[in-house]
């Protein structure tokens, strides 16, 4: 006589294939920040200019993943523009905070720390490089 599963085993089979595809799927959803996948930016390519950058604000280049402020008149600092609360794309920057859209989570332009939850952990800094008008990727 043969095993044949029946139809419980394999939906219960099929369902767990799926909660791990979804799982999967969803990213990092546990606060850790660790990235799912390299970043796209390219080190020594220009991102903008200096002009580009408002004090006391920033821009956003969401196909490098990076966000570049301005706190003080002449002081530029970069971070990841991937929030680390569910890895959502930053959306703004305004009022000296980079500010994410999917869960409201606000970070400080001067240090990428927390200003507002439900992130616990700061935006990770990245290196540029600031040569007369230009800013690079390091």
């Amino acid at each position: 006589m043969t095993n044949r599963p029946t139809r419980r085993t394999i939906l219960i089979a099929t369902g767990a294939a799926s909660a791990s595809a979804f799982i999967v799927s969803c990213g990092d959803s546990d606060d850790s920040g660790e990235t799912a996948s390299p970043t796209t930016a390219t080190p020594g390519r220009e991102l903008t200019t200096t002009s580009e950058i408002p004090v006391g604000g920033g821009k956003i280049f969401k196909a490098e993943e990076v966000v570049v402020t301005q706190p003080e008149q002449g002081q530029f600092k970069a971070f990841s523009a991937i929030c680390t609360h569910q890895r959502c794309t930053v959306g703004s920057v305004t009022d000296g905070t980079i500010n994410c859209p999917c869960h409201g989570s606000k970070f400080s332009i001067t240090d990428g720390a927390v200003e507002n939850p439900p992130a616990t952990r700061p935006l990770p800094e990245k290196n540029i490089v600031v040569e007369g008008n230009s800013i690079r990727l390091a």
